[in-house]
């Protein structure tokens, strides 16, 4: 009997993790959409309404979702409360946020250089780099859709069998 709800809880335990790698796999590119669309809203914001950007920050925070909602709302914060550089707090934010996320050291980057140069430039300079960021994050959304694509399925059956491997070995 107590071999039984052993092997129980292993399946389901090795089964709950191949689901949550699944589902991180799932995150990533809906999070990347979630970003690409902030960025979109950025640009208008800065284009059409020329909202200051602490204030565009703050708007885009209450739109989205978390974790993406979180990173918008430390940044607009970081640039009212305290005496710090555009860059400085676009960097500290999105290393605050940054291991809440689906997303990749590819994306940090991305995200990282285009906050090198958010704040430094006239309008149309700003809206060039937004347009070569979200063409960066666009390419980064198609990898992640083929990679769930190929490795969701898998790591859900992985899980699963990796628990029968291990009760076989056990028992």
């Amino acid at each position: 009997m107590v071999k039984l709800i052993g092997a129980i809880f292993i399946i389901v335990s090795t089964t709950v993790i191949g689901f949550e790698a699944a589902r991180h796999l799932n995150e990533r590119p809906r999070q990347l959409r979630a970003l690409r669309s902030a960025l979109q809203s950025l640009e208008a914001e800065i284009m059409y309404g020329y909202t200051p950007l602490h204030e565009a920050s703050r708007r885009l925070a209450a739109q989205l979702s978390k974790p993406i909602a979180t990173f918008f709302e430390s940044f607009s914060k970081r640039l009212t409360d305290s005496e710090t550089t555009v860059k400085d707090a676009w960097e500290a934010s999105l290393k605050d946020v940054w291991k809440s996320t689906a997303l990749k050291q590819a994306e940090f980057e991305i995200m990282k250089q285009f906050g090198e140069t958010l704040g430094r430039h006239d309008r149309f300079s700003q809206q060039k780099h937004i347009m070569l960021t979200l063409s960066h994050l666009e390419r980064e959304e198609a990898e992640a859709i083929e990679a769930q694509g190929k490795y969701e399925k898998m790591m859900k059956s992985l899980g699963f069998l990796s628990g029968l491997l291990l009760i076989i070995l056990l028992f």
